[in-house]
This record gives C-alpha cells, sequence and structure tokens, in this order.
C-alpha cells in the first residue's frame, strides 16, 4: 500500500440503483491507497407539516419508525456490501482498507458539505437522466462546501481505478486545485496523460507543457494528448480522448460560468458530470 494520501472516504449512502457502483468505486480507491470508508445515511430534513401531508393517515410515531427502518437498511447494503469485499470494520486490527458507520448523521443535505472536510474525498455516483434535484445538491454540497474533491462514480464501476489517469488542461484556478488534490492519485497511477482540447473551452492560464513540468518534477513522467474540437461539444471531446487512452479516471476542475451563483456548472463541467463512463475526480 502506497504510504500517500486520500487515505479517508467519505460515501454517502441512499437506496437508489447507482449505489452500487458508488460503492464499489469507492472500494477500489480504498484498496488503491490502503484508506479508511465512512458510510453515513443520505437523508433529508422535512418539514413536520409536509410530513403530515406525506404521512396521510399515518401518526408520526408510524413515520419516524419507518424512517429508522430506512436507516437500519441503509447501513445493512453499507456493511453487507463491504465484508463481501473482504474490508473489515474499523477498529477490530489494524488492516486497510476498513470501513465504519456514522450513525448519528443529521437529517440534512448539508451535512454532507461539513463533514466532508474531515475527509480527503467524497464518493458520490454521477447524475443521469433520473437523478433528483437531491442528488444533484449533495454533488453540489460536497464540491463546494467540504473544500475536499468528491470522485464521481461512473454507472458501472470501473476493474480498476487510478492506474491510467486523464487530466483535462484548460489553464483554470479550478483544475490547477484538482491537479493539487489528485497527486496522490498521480503518484500511484503507471499512467498519466495531461489533455489539451485544441479550440475547446479554455481560460488565459498556464500551457499543458508547464504542467507536464510540474508533474515530472513531482515525479509523474506524464504524456501530452492533444486532440481536436472538431463539431462536439469540449465535454464531449474530453470523454472521446479517455476513452481512446483506457483511462480508468479523470482529473476535472469543476467550473462554474457564475461565480456568485456557484450551482451554475459550465458546460464542458455539466457534461462529463452527466455523461462519463470512467470515475471522475473533481474540485472547485
Amino acid at each position: 500500500m502506497g504510504g500517500l494520501g486520500m487515505k479517508t472516504i467519505l460515501v454517502p449512502t441512499q437506496l437508489v440503483a447507482t449505489m452500487k457502483s458508488a460503492l464499489e468505486t469507492a472500494v477500489l480507491l480504498a484498496r488503491r491507497t490502503g484508506a479508511y470508508i465512512e458510510g453515513f445515511p443520505l437523508r433529508i430534513a422535512i418539514p413536520p407539516y409536509v410530513v403530515a401531508e406525506l404521512t396521510a393517515g399515518l401518526t408520526m410515531d408510524a413515520y419516524d419508525a419507518q424512517r429508522d427502518d430506512e436507516v437500519a437498511e441503509l447501513r445493512r447494503t453499507f456493511e453487507t456490501f463491504m465484508q463481501a469485499h473482504d474490508i473489515p470494520p474499523s477498529g477490530s486490527d489494524d488492516r486497510r482498507p476498513c470501513f465504519g458507520w456514522l450513525a448519528a448523521a443529521p437529517d440534512d443535505e448539508g451535512f454532507i458539505g461539513s463533514h466532508g472536510r474531515a475527509f480527503d474525498i467524497t464518493v458520490i455516483a454521477r447524475l443521469d437522466t433520473d437523478s433528483t434535484g437531491l442528488h444533484r445538491r449533495v454533488i453540489e454540497s460536497a464540491l463546494f462546501e467540504s473544500g475536499r474533491p468528491v470522485l464521481l462514480a461512473p454507472p458501472a464501476a470501473p476493474k480498476q481505478i487510478a492506474s491510467n489517469v486523464m487530466v483535462h488542461w484548460n489553464g483554470s484556478t479550478e483544475q490547477s486545485r484538482a491537479n493539487a488534490f489528485a497527486m496522490p492519485l498521480l503518484q500511484l497511477a503507471e499512467r498519466v496523460t495531461v489533455l489539451t482540447v485544441i479550440g475547446g473551452q479554455e481560460v488565459p492560464g498556464p500551457s499543458a507543457d508547464h504542467i507536464l513540468r510540474q508533474l515530472q518534477h513531482n515525479g509523474i513522467s506524464a504524456k501530452p494528448v492533444r486532440i481536436k474540437l472538431g463539431d462536439r461539444e469540449t465535454g464531449e471531446a474530453v470523454l472521446d480522448a479517455a476513452r481512446a487512452e483506457g483511462c480508468d479516471l479523470l482529473i476535472k476542475g469543476a467550473f462554474t460560468r457564475n461565480r456568485l451563483r456557484q450551482m451554475i456548472f459550465g458546460g464542458a463541467t455539466s457534461y462529463i458530470m452527466e455523461h462519463a463512463e470512467l470515475p471522475v475526480l473533481m474540485a472547485h
């Protein structure tokens, strides 16, 4: 196991179809870095007057009992998955990777952003056409409030992670920060490529050559890849390039179009968040 970072992984759990891939991706990463994985039940606080309408005939006690059952099921799902993948509970011995469960998580989607500050990375399934508003807000809370990176898991987990990594360099502050967070994984990788999309969305900043030199000083022999945008969107071109290189991780700054209303993601970011077939490490 590497003595490098990414030793603590946070995984919000929900009863959704994409949960399996998120758990598989978290386990792959934990095995790669020797990490502790913490699960917690992701639930949204519902005001009492809404509960009264939702429950229609159920008493508050019955509603609370139903929620307790759901949390118990989330915990069972998480712990069963970890044990099926030979990951022991933390504290049982000094083995890594290991897992824990945070039972006392409050009903608050914003909690993921604050609790995530105490972890190296948060793993969440990426958005898809069926994603709820809650799912989107959870990703935003983790990205914008935790100050840490988020690993978006694709619908089908890869066979391995962080062995062949692509950095999409677009000159931006966000991308520079994502690269910095990803450094432990870049140092573990067998292959690293720095992608430039010619004619794609960029901001004024250093060239890919500067980034290649920086990585080389950090002991990472990265290779440049340059592709033309053609008639594609930037996000599509990036994903095509990652697929062509056989990558199992993409490093992408979460670029926002509007600095004040942070939740409006830039075009390339949005496209990748909704279409990536490989894990994407994002940071803002």
